[in-house]
């Protein structure tokens, strides 16, 4: 067992791994088996039901099945879990997964009203427009959470920074306009090496784990981490619903963590040096990077989180531009997701908020830069270069 630390470089690098030493090994294996021999009648039943309704294996326990419990995703689980400080977490095939999860519980508790803050990821704001898991959603903003909280009421969903135009929320002052209502906050942009929700009065705190947890775009998952009453019933839903996180991609995503902090501050240099460099960019209607003079009204950077992180999202001015500028990059790939170790470019209004009410949806002159580790001067190069090629429409001839 590790000492208390304090230091998140070193957290990553040794959370989830304890018993290896005794085990003879440096890093953990993978267990693929889909079933475990039960070691009677009896205590097998015991175990079923013990991991059906949530529970954990107990020593000696078997683990019955792996979409009950897997060994692999539970180190990856206590590892994050130690990254966010929480009492745990559940990771899930994929964020959705997560986040359905999630509204399911409240559900199931006959809380089936949301307040939602946007912009949101698409997916999620999707899921809660349409009502397809039974809830019902109040869209507002941070002066309007208190009066949109009902007795039915089972979740706050809010993002910070938010996808995909980076506006930051007040956490804590959204908690506590929430009151008793848990405040679940999608942690994905900023990642506990940036910020750490429960710490500012968030419940849960959901990451799209694909993301930056992972970091090299090899691997699926999703994770919601928070209280231990709310473990227990995240793990029924998974238990029943058969989410489970694949124990590859479990490890996969738990090898990202030990690098997390490393890659998530050299990111967040050179996106920082970009977005400077960008905005007084005569192609662009605006640069919105919260790192920027005048985009942190309330001083949350500092305060709520350690930096303004590692996306940029550049307002072209119209949808065609955004075309030019989008085809004619090269370096930076033009791909949904984000936080890998190489850039990526998509046109949110297109891609994964085609499907949001068209009066929350992105402008359509916004594309949305996940900035990775390549150099930023390569990396500059190539967006100047694009830009030269979004000022002049198709047709045009361009002058010096």
């Amino acid at each position: 067992m590790l000492p208390p630390l304090s230091h998140i470089e070193t957290v990553a690098v040794h959370a989830g791994m304890d018993g290896l030493t005794e085990a003879g090994t440096h890093v953990p294996g993978i267990d693929l088996s889909t079933t475990n021999p039960l070691r009677g009648v009896e205590s097998g039943g015991d175990s079923y039901e013990n991991l059906a309704t949530g529970g954990t294996p107990e020593p000696g326990d078997s683990a019955v099945y792996q979409r009950l419990w897997q060994p692999g995703v539970a180190r990856f689980e206590n590892a994050l879990s130690a990254l966010e400080r929480t009492a745990g977490t559940v990771a899930f095939a994929t964020g959705m997964a997560a986040l359905t999860a999630t509204l399911i519980a409240t559900v199931t508790a006959d809380k089936p009203h949301i307040v939602a803050l946007r912009p949101l990821y698409g997916g999620t704001d999707h899921v809660l427009a349409n009502g397809l898991l039974g809830t019902t959603v109040t869209w507002t903003d941070l002066a309007g959470v208190g009066a949109a909280i009902r007795s039915d009421t089972g979740l706050v969903i809010l993002e910070s920074p938010a996808n995909p135009t980076l506006e930051l929320t007040d956490i804590r002052a959204v908690a506590d306009a929430a009151g008793s209502v848990p405040v679940l906050v999608d942690n994905t942009f900023a990642t506990p090496v940036l910020q750490r929700p429960v710490e500012s009065g968030a419940t849960l705190v959901l990451h799209s784990a694909t993301k930056f947890l992972g970091g090299h775009g090899d691997a699926m998952g999703g994770t919601v981490s928070g209280p231990a009453e709310w473990m227990v019933r995240l793990r029924q839903v998974r238990a029943l619903t058969g989410g489970l996180l694949q124990p590859f991609n479990a490890y996969l995503l738990h090898r990202g963590l030990r690098t997390l902090p490393i890659r998530v501050r050299a990111q967040q240099t050179s996106a920082g040096e970009i977005a400077d460099r960008l905005s007084a960019h005569p192609a662009l209607t605006r640069v919105l990077y919260p790192g920027l003079p005048g985009q942190d009204p309330h001083g949350l950077i500092g305060r709520q989180s350690a930096g303004a992180g590692s996306l940029i999202a550049l307002d072209l001015g119209s949808f065609a531009a955004a075309v030019r500028f989008t085809e004619a990059l090269r370096l930076i790939t033009h791909a949904v997701s984000l936080g890998g170790v190489d850039s990526l470019v998509q046109h949110p209004a297109s891609l994964t908020h085609r499907p949001v009410a068209a009066d929350a949806r992105p402008g359509a002159g916004i594309v949305r830069l996940s900035i990775g580790l390549e150099h930023v001067d390569d990396l500059m190069d190539d967006i100047l270069t694009a830009l030269l090629v979004a000022r002049v429409p198709v047709g045009a001839v361009a002058t010096a």
